[in-house]
């Protein structure tokens, strides 16, 4: 975009200083990112992001869920006697106009918040870093534990597995491309209905009230976090996908993408297999900062949820192939196959792993 537009935009925000430029930042795949860099140097600098509103259509309750969570941790920041609390909690401008935390310009949705300066994210995966990840998001959840509101679903069903389900059998069942009878695919269609029962449970024991939806980040990577140049974690970032979830979905969405020995559509299924240095320190990190709030049906049941989500993002990726490659862009015709393939090897060998995760496990509980 050109300069002037931007310019235009950042406007309607309540901003201090004067802007001097405004420049592309980072490589996000989901929103457009500027830097907003201002002539004072005792102003902040900004960050100007355009969020696409057909990834979160309801962009009102993206921000409104980041505002209830952000004030809530600075506030807890602020009683625990901590300081730079600038830069351990994200903040965000409000508009001029009416105060909200978003303005709508051209039929596209823009935010504004201050530059953490002095700041760095990773991309490396490795137990230091994992280690962090868990103790940042488990500190995460943990003084979200008693945030006085409910927040709202960003993206409906995003983790349900029974709506996973769902859909690969409604599609299953249409057969829209002609791919259901191929061999391949009706030996992982088997594989998967004969887990379905086991997979499931957590939606059962949340209708049943023994399992709590608690406040979850819901997109648990290394790079969603910024660090100081000590390599401390500072604080979370990325929190659009912030919602009400099981604690299933922080805790296994981030060893499901951290500990397989390869990317998740590496075709050499001999090579997938399941980290567990990954998993030591991931889990060392989380229960530190989480425990203490923690329920025991959720702790017992964290070797399963390191196993749902390599079955989830099977069943997804098995759903797009059969339904001819609609959501994730593919190389070649097999590419989503071999994903779904890739995530069910990656599957069994958690499974293989599970008497060491859960004696690993009440080793840290001592």
């Amino acid at each position: 975009m050109e300069q002037r537009d931007l310019q235009a935009i950042v406007a309607h925000f309540d901003v201090k200083g004067t802007i001097a430029e405004i420049k592309p930042l980072g490589e996000g795949l989901i929103n457009d990112t500027y830097k907003v860099v201002t002539h004072e140097p005792a102003e902040p600098d900004y960050v100007l992001q355009r969020v696409n509103h057909h990834v979160f259509p309801d962009v009102d309750m993206v921000m409104r869920n980041i505002d209830a969570v952000t004030s809530h941790i600075r506030k807890k920041l602020v009683e625990a006697g901590e300081d730079d609390i600038e830069r351990k909690v994200l903040r965000f401008i409000p508009t001029k106009a009416d105060r909200k935390l978003y303005v709508i310009v051209d039929g596209q949705y823009w935010r504004l918040m201050v530059f953490i300066p002095r700041a760095i994210t990773k991309q490396a995966v490795d137990p230091d870093s994992s280690r962090d990840a868990g103790r940042a998001f488990g500190r995460f959840q943990a003084m979200l534990a008693d945030i006085p509101v409910q927040l709202g679903e960003t993206i409906k069903d995003f983790h349900n597995m029974e709506f996973r389900l769902q859909q690969l059998r409604e599609v299953v069942a249409q057969d829209p491309v002609g791919r259901v009878a191929e061999p391949q695919v009706q030996q992982l269609l088997q594989e998967i209905e004969q887990r379905a029962e086991e997979m499931t449970k957590a939606e059962r024991m949340g209708r049943e009230g023994t399992l709590p939806k608690r406040v979850c980040h819901c997109d648990t990577k290394v790079n969603n976090m910024m660090f100081n140049d000590r390599g401390e974690v500072l604080c979370v970032i990325d929190l659009d996908t912030v919602m009400p979830n099981f604690i299933f979905s922080d805790y296994g969405d981030f060893l499901r993408t951290a500990a397989n020995f390869v990317a998740e559509d590496n075709p050499d299924m001999s090579a997938v297999g399941f980290r567990m240095d990954i998993f030591r320190a991931f889990t060392e990190g989380y229960l530190q900062s989480a425990r203490s709030f923690l329920l025991p049906v959720e702790i017992e049941n964290l070797p399963y949820a390191a196993a749902l989500f390599p079955y989830m993002q099977c069943v997804r990726f098995l759903w797009d192939y059969l339904s001819g490659d609609k959501y994730w862009k593919c190389q070649y015709p097999e590419h989503n196959f071999v994903r779904a393939n890739n995530q069910f090897h990656l599957l069994r060998s958690v499974e293989a792993h599970y008497p060491e995760m859960q004696a690993f496990i009440r080793e840290c509980l001592k």
